[in-house]
């Protein structure tokens, strides 16, 4: 048989066997696959051993859902309730645990409100610090017509809003006249330096009136060189009065300035590292400039949150009951911690001498005692010798109750472990040779 005959026989076969099987919707869209799968064996198209089409099962359809092992879903609501309960209860106790108690008022013109930012990021591992951002941009001490300080600092401190602390930073806008009625005078002349320090004088009282510390933080160096001196008059300005004041006063000027003493818009950030720490415009910091700058002054505020965190455990502690404190009095005394952080003081209960007693001197060589003959074994073996009672008011005695009971120290002896003044012998003679 020819290879063109044997094409034709396995045409005419296949023809029949498709135009004689009756095929469901996927065998009429893909006939091929459906033949070929059935006579190979698929298990699911094609024909089965018998030439019969086979039967697609079709699994009924679920709705898609999320499993319910996923975020603590389940399907029962009261379970769901009960997981939403604990979640807000949770949620509610970590807020409460960190809600701030220490507040950070922090009031100036745009160079306070980037040291309030370096700040917040100053304090943000401790959570219970909040810095509250008080500025007014293009603000300060002279117009104020356009902003009035001493008014505005009244108003922060009488607020309903607790303040532990107001940090002070202005001036970059305050190189003009002061205008009083029809006078004015010119920057930094006799009147305008009292007037300004008049009103450095009632923002600094606004706040010392409500027993609010003050930081004043001084002006840093300015790339333009006449503004920059100007700066420095302000900032003799600032100090003296807050040394008048007793304020703590944060001189920027070194910590801004390179190795010259000259104005470096680069400079080393809070890990040591070389950045830019001023803008384009030579007045304002970057974010690691406020960063820097705001590490200045974290000191001083540490200082009144340290003296807070100690004033406040006495504060809430409960006073003790009087029939318990007599019960108390009689009682030894045991070491206690102190609950504000002061040393432990450990006081004996026997009451000794304040000197350490001292051991009599031994000879050298102490008397000879025969080691043979009738009794000596039994002699040598007693702990005192025969006829004596140890005395409780011995030396030794005296010593041991001294040290270990009462917590002296015993004085060195010479040529002991303990004599640091041992020297070793010098020998005059000429070593030999």
């Amino acid at each position: 048989m020819s290879v063109q005959t044997l094409r034709r026989v396995i045409a005419l076969l296949l023809g029949a066997l498709l135009t004689s099987a009756t095929p469901d919707a996927s065998f009429a869209q893909d006939p091929f696959t459906e033949f070929f799968g059935g006579l190979f064996g698929g298990p699911h198209h094609g024909y089965g051993h018998r030439g019969e089409p086979r039967v697609r099962r079709i699994m009924p359809h679920r709705e898609n859902r999320a499993p319910t092992y996923w975020h603590g879903q389940t399907d029962n609501p009261r379970r769901a309730a009960k997981h939403t309960d604990d979640a807000t209860t949770d949620q509610s106790q970590r807020a409460a645990a960190t809600q701030p108690t220490f507040f950070v008022a922090t009031v100036g013109d745009t160079l306070g409100m980037l040291l309030a930012d370096g700040l917040k990021q100053g304090f943000s591992d401790r959570p219970d610090v909040a810095i509250l951002r008080k500025g007014k941009e293009s603000s300060g001490l002279v117009r104020d017509d356009f902003y009035d300080w001493p008014k505005a600092a009244k108003e922060i401190a009488s607020d309903a809003q607790k303040i532990n602390v107001a940090v002070v930073m202005l001036g970059s806008n305050d190189r003009q006249a002061i205008q009083q009625g029809q006078e004015s005078y010119e920057p930094l002349s006799p009147r305008w330096r009292e007037i300004y320090a008049a009103r450095v004088d009632a923002v600094i009282a606004a706040f010392r009136e409500k027993n609010i510390p003050v930081v004043w933080v001084g002006l840093p160096v300015m790339k333009n060189e006449r503004l920059s001196a100007d700066m420095a008059q302000l900032n003799e300005i600032y100090k003296a009065r807050a040394d008048r004041a007793d304020v703590p006063y944060v001189d920027l000027w070194d910590a801004m300035t390179d190795e010259h003493g000259q104005y470096s818009a680069f400079g080393p950030d809070i890990n040591g590292q070389i950045v830019k720490l001023r803008s384009a415009d030579g007045v304002h910091f970057t974010e690691a400039g406020a960063r820097s700058v705001a590490h200045f002054v974290e000191g001083e505020i540490k200082k009144y949150y340290d003296a807070y965190r100690q004033q406040a455990p006495i504060a809430d502690a409960p006073a003790a009951p009087p029939s318990e404190a007599s019960k108390d009095a009689t009682a030894p005394q045991q070491p206690t911690a102190a609950a504000n952080g002061q040393p432990i003081i450990f006081r004996s209960p026997v009451d000794g001498p304040s000197t350490a007693p001292t051991l009599p001197d031994r000879p050298a060589v102490g008397p000879t005692q025969q080691l043979t003959g009738a009794g000596t074994a039994t002699e040598l073996a007693r702990r005192t010798p025969a006829g004596r009672a140890p005395d409780a008011g011995a030396p030794a005695q005296a010593l041991v109750r001294h040290v270990f009971v009462e917590g002296g120290d015993q004085s060195p002896r010479e040529n002991r472990a303990d004599d640091y003044s041992w020297r070793p012998p010098t020998n005059d003679a000429s070593p030999p040779r």
